[in-house]
C-alpha cells in the first residue's frame, strides 16, 4: 500500500469533511440540523467505503482522482463558479434551517437522499468502467476511447451521476432556496463539457468516431 496515497487521501477526506461540517452546521447555527447529518452520512460514508476499495484494487485510479488542478484556462473558470455555487448554497441551507424560510417535510428529504444513493451508485459503476477517469479535463498517455457499458448509452456518464448528486444535495438538506441556486450546476456542465469534447476530439485518437456512434452526451434522446 502506498502509504503517500493512503495520507494524501485520507488528509483530503478529513479536510472535506470538516469544510462541510463546518459550513452546514455553523450557518444553521445548531448541531440539531438532522438534514445536515443525514447529509453527511450518505456523502462521506460512501465516499470512504469507496476510498478504501479503490486505495487497495485500483491504487492508479484513486491517484487520478485527487488531482485537482485543471490546465485548460475554461476548465478553471467552470471549478472556480461551481466551488462559489457550493459554497454559497450550503450555507444557504443552513440559513434556512435556522430562520425556516422553506420547510420541506421529511419524506422528501428521505426521497431526495435516495435519489443521492442512486447518483452514487452511477458514480462508482462508471469508475468501474473507465480506469482513465480523471478528475482533471486531460488526455492520459495510452489512454483509451472508452464505448462499452454506460459509455455505449452516453458520452459522459459520469457527469450524469453528478447532476443527479448535485441537484439532490440541497433537497436532502431541506433547502428548495439552494435548490435553486444549484440548478445553476447543468448550465456550468455544458460549457465544462463542451470544451472537454473539443480537446478530447484533438487530443484522442478515435474519439470523433465515438461521438458519431454514440450522440448523446449526458441524457438519452435529450442532449
Amino acid at each position: 500500500m502506498d502509504k503517500k496515497l493512503w495520507v494524501r487521501a485520507l488528509t483530503r477526506y478529513l479536510a472535506g469533511f470538516a469544510a462541510v461540517a463546518l459550513l452546514l452546521f455553523l450557518s444553521a447555527g445548531t448541531l440539531a440540523y438532522w438534514n445536515g447529518w443525514l447529509f453527511l452520512g450518505i456523502l462521506f460514508v460512501p465516499m470512504l467505503a469507496l476510498g478504501v476499495f479503490l486505495l487497495i484494487r485500483d491504487p492508479e485510479l484513486l491517484e487520478k482522482r485527487l488531482r485537482t488542478k485543471e490546465k485548460e484556462p475554461e476548465q478553471r473558470t467552470v471549478i472556480l463558479f461551481s466551488g462559489m455555487m457550493f459554497l454559497t448554497g450550503f450555507v444557504l441551507c443552513g440559513l434556512n434551517y435556522r430562520f425556516s424560510w422553506l420547510v420541506m417535510p421529511p419524506w422528501a428529504a428521505a426521497l431526495a437522499a435516495v435519489v443521492f444513493l442512486g447518483g452514487y451508485a452511477l458514480y462508482a459503476q462508471v469508475m468501474r468502467e473507465n480506469a482513465y477517469l480523471s478528475r482533471t479535463v486531460e488526455v492520459q498517455e495510452g489512454q483509451k476511447v472508452v464505448d462499452t457499458g454506460l459509455y455505449g448509452v452516453v458520452r459522459h456518464p459520469m457527469y450524469l451521476a453528478t447532476v443527479l448528486l448535485f441537484l439532490s444535495m440541497p433537497l436532502v438538506l431541506g433547502s428548495p432556496i439552494s435548490f435553486l441556486l444549484f440548478l445553476a450546476y447543468p448550465l456550468l456542465l455544458v460549457k465544462r463539457i463542451r470544451n472537454e469534447e473539443q480537446l478530447l476530439a484533438e487530443r484522442l485518437d478515435g474519439y470523433r468516431d465515438y461521438q458519431k456512434k454514440v450522440k448523446y452526451r449526458l441524457i438519452p434522446l435529450l442532449w
